[in-house]
This record gives C-alpha cells, structure tokens and sequence, in this order.
C-alpha cells in the first residue's frame, strides 16, 4: 500500500487508520531529517513521553512515499491542515533547528487555527539547558513524571478570541509569560504587548519570540504592574483587547518573609490593572492564579485569593474576567526539576521538605492552554481549573526523574515544611463547589463574593503594606480572606538524610 501522501485526497482512512496508535497525543513532526529522525525513534521506543509521532511533513519529495522511522512522510509543509484534519493531530513539534523564524511563526499561527499545540526543537529541549538531540527528550518529557498523561487543552476556537485581536501579557518575561507569548504570537493577534518589569527577561523573550532581540519597537514594554499612571499611559497607546495577567510575586518563603512586597505587587497590581482594564474597556481579561489560593495557609496563597476577589468585585463590568489555578509547573524556570536535576548532577543529596508531601502538576503546555481556554470559556463569574489527576508524591517524581537521567541512587535530606506551607495542597476552597465547563477536563467553580466592607479592610491593607508593617499586614489578610489559616513556624526536620534505592 502506497503511503507517500501528497494532496489531501490522498489522505485515505486505510492508512491513517494504520499509523499512530500509541497511548500519547497524536504527533506531527515537521522535518524527517537527522533532528526529527532522532526526536521520533526516542517517542516511539519511549511510550511515556506522552507525545505518539503519526507521520513527517518535509518539503524534501525525495523523501515522499517513503517511510521513516516506521512513520510515513505524508505531504509537504503547505499541506499541514489537511493532514491536521485526517490524522487527528493534537501536537505538531517542530524538528528543522535551521527553520527561519517567519517560518515558524507562520507553522505556528496555522497549528493554533486547528487547536493544535505547537513546540519546536531549541525553546522545547532548552526547558533543561540540554543540547538539541533527540535522545536528550527522555531528560525533558515530563508527563510521566506527573502520573498521568499530558493533556491536549487547547480547542480550535480559541483563534477567535486572539486572531486579530491586540493582546496584551503581563509577566511576559517568566517562563508561563513567555511561553503564552509564543502560543499567543502563532494564533496571528493585530498586537502582541510584552509587558515585564525586567528587561533582560524582555530582551531574551524578543529574541525567542521574533528572531530578533533589538528592543526597538512598541511591542517591548518596561513596566511595573504598581504603577497605575503607567498601565493607563501603555493602555491608551495601545487599545488592548485582551489581557492575560502573569505578573505576579510568586516564590512562597519569599513572601512569608517580605509580605508587604507580596501584598504591593499580587493584590494592588492586580487591583491596579482590573481598574485600569475596565476604564479603557478591555473586552475580557484572565488571571493565573495558583492552587495555593485555595484554603491558602501562606501570604502567596492568601495575595492570590485576594486577587481573584478583585477580580469578582468587577463581575458584570463590560470587561469579562476569569482566573484559572495553576498546579505546580514542571519545567519552568526556577521549578522543581532544574533544583533536583542541578543536585543530582553535582551528586549531592535531594532535598525534600517531608517524605510524604503532595503536589498538583502540570506542564507548561497544559498551564497556558488552561490560560488560553478560560479566555474562551469565560463567563465573568468562574474561577477555571484543569484536572491534573491525583496529587503526586514528590518523593515519587524524584526517583521517577533520577532514573529518566539514569541515576539509579537517590539520596534525599528531609528539611522539614516550611512556614506557610502545605503537607498537601487543595484546588478548591471552603464553599467552593467544582462544577463542569464546556471542556471535559476542566473544572470551574464559582468564587464566594467578597463580604461587607471589603474595600475598607482592603485600603487598610495597602496602607500597612505601603508603610511596610508586616504584622499588620498578616492580620489584615486574614479579615479580608476568612478562610487563610497562616502557618507561621516550620516544622522540624523529620530525617536529616535517608537512600532510597532504585527498586525497578
């Protein structure tokens, strides 16, 4: 049977019926050469990549009716739709390193108008600072580590909400900021804005998002999310649309320890940009918020549950908002896996903070689909939240990860929890209730109201953290979030070191 594909015509059900059976999301690799060879034998022999390669595009027709790797190459690159429609694709990596930008960029916005996700070969393997090579996959596929497969968030009409639009990104310089930039940069926006306080973050995302890094136009801006006179001169200039609210303090024993600066930035930024998005008649604004604002027992929770209360003080405005919740994300910067994989490296033991703790997870392509959902799901009056399966043992992702590296020992020093967190983290809070939206894996719930004299209580709170009075500050966020029980001393160090032998 001929499987060299060139139309779509050609794409019969015989054979597509024939190729890609795997567990994991369905995969398009763009390039059969040495790069997309290598990425596609390493996801075929290693299943719990969670990424099942279908078939090759390459504009090469020497390599057409053949096939490679056991997949067949299918067409060339101007037949990516069609081959979209009749595989059922859900993720198209990217595998030509020399592929220009503008390529890229054009791959991307035409993926994104089909729902698929999008990831290319240097930003998807430097999640780890690790060389472009197809066994290197097996250091950075992280749906395994999270004990359930990854899931494909992001549904075709999600174009209508960015395609056209001008979209402005708050935080554009972190890792979920930047990564949104990219997604949101492939779905074709009138504007993309990159708003950061940080301008080396802003340099390194120019030059990963455009090709280029020279700073020299409108779509860069230098910006602090505290400063409202700011956010109106940047919103009159630039009329956005939609807005996406990434900016955030977000390292939780920072903010246990500086809770002003917590207050300052995640509740009155946020404050800050609602007002303004409001006043310039922003057409629908989402918030990232974390798992941690649920029943939160730290500052970070506790800012950020307070943020998506600003939020429900506009609900009914002409400006729709939701917030989504974010798990722990796995391959972000500063995340988990860069600590532990910087300490097995160097052979020194893993510190964990106690045997047993829990964490929700999620990879980065899942958090901004979320993101990129809720914009089209929302209603005004949700808080979104992806099912992420059971909470993993952190522990278990650990030895997990150490033996995708081919560490076979893992020694762990228990450092005790530390003042502010959970043994086991919650999605939803105290008269909270999850109820189904209109995408089967996620949930939404619908946030309490703010209670009588929120905005009195919530100007106190500026003004103690404005006069940088820490004590006053924890108290004031707890009147204004009832439910936030603090945890002000850590626990002690339950085992200073213990092996754990590799037992499979």
């Amino acid at each position: 049977m001929s499987v060299a594909l060139t139309t779509s015509d050609q794409l019969s059900t015989a054979t597509i019926g024939a190729i890609g059976t795997g567990a994991g999301l369905r995969t398009i690799v763009i390039g059969a050469g040495a790069a997309g060879r290598a990425l596609s034998r390493d996801l075929q022999r290693v299943t719990s990549f969670g990424l099942s390669p279908v078939c090759f595009l390459d504009d090469d027709l020497r390599l057409h009716r053949r096939r490679i790797t056991g997949l067949p190459v299918l067409g060339t690159l101007d037949e990516l739709e069609e081959v979209i429609d009749a595989t059922g694709a859900e993720v198209v990596v990217l595998a030509i390193p020399s592929l220009p930008h503008a390529a890229v960029r054009e791959l991307g916005r035409r993926s994104a108008a089909r729902g698929v996700s999008v990831r290319h070969l240097p930003p998807f393997l430097a999640a780890l600072q690790r060389d472009v090579a197809g066994t290197d996959m097996r250091a950075l596929q992280i749906g395994p580590l999270i004990g359930r497969p990854e899931i494909h968030v992001t549904r075709p009409g999600v174009c209508d909400v960015i395609t056209g639009k001008r979209v402005l990104i708050t935080g554009a310089g972190g890792s979920i900021g930047s990564e949104l930039c990219r997604q949101v940069a492939a779905f074709g926006p009138e504007e993309l804005v990159m708003l950061d306080h940080d301008e080396s973050n802003l340099h390194r995302l120019q030059l990963d998002v455009w090709g280029q890094g020279l700073l020299d136009n409108d779509s860069v801006v230098v910006a602090d999310i505290r400063d409202r006179e700011r956010l109106h001169q940047i919103f009159r200039q630039h009329r956005p649309q939609v807005v996406f609210h990434a900016a955030a303090l977000k390292h939780l024993p920072i903010l246990e320890r500086h809770p002003c600066e917590g207050v300052k930035s995640n509740v009155g930024g946020t404050e800050n940009l609602v007002e303004v998005a409001v006043a310039h008649e922003v057409e629908r604004f989402v918030l990232i918020s974390t798992d941690k604002a649920a029943n939160p027992t730290s500052v970070l929770g506790a800012t950020k549950r307070l943020a998506e209360m600003v939020l429900g003080e506009h609900r009914g405005s002409p400006t729709v908002m939701c917030s989504v919740r974010f798990g722990n994300v796995l391959g972000s910067r500063g995340s988990l896996l860069h600590v532990v994989r910087e300490q097995l490296s160097s052979g020194s033991a893993v510190t964990v903070t106690h045997p047993d703790v829990t964490r929700f997870f999620m990879t980065i392509e899942e958090a901004v689909g979320l993101v990129l959902e809720a914009a089209r799901m929302a209603d005004g009056d949700s808080t979104y939240v992806l099912d992420m399966g059971s909470p993993v043992r952190i522990v278990d992702l650990v030895e997990s990860f150490a033996r995708l590296l081919n560490v076979r020992e893992v020694e762990f020093e228990f450092t005790g929890l530390r003042p502010g967190e959970k043994l086991n983290e919650e999605l939803f809070g105290s008269g909270e209730s999850p109820e189904p939206s209109a995408h089967a894996r996620i949930s939404r719930t619908r946030p309490v109201r703010p209670g009588s004299g929120f905005r009195a209580l919530l100007h106190d709170l500026y003004d103690a953290a404005r006069h940088n009075r820490p004590d006053e500050v924890i108290e004031h966020l707890r009147a204004l979030v009832p439910e936030y029980s603090p945890v002000r001393e850590p626990e002690q160090a339950l085992v200073t070191a213990a092996v754990y032998p590799d037992d499979f």
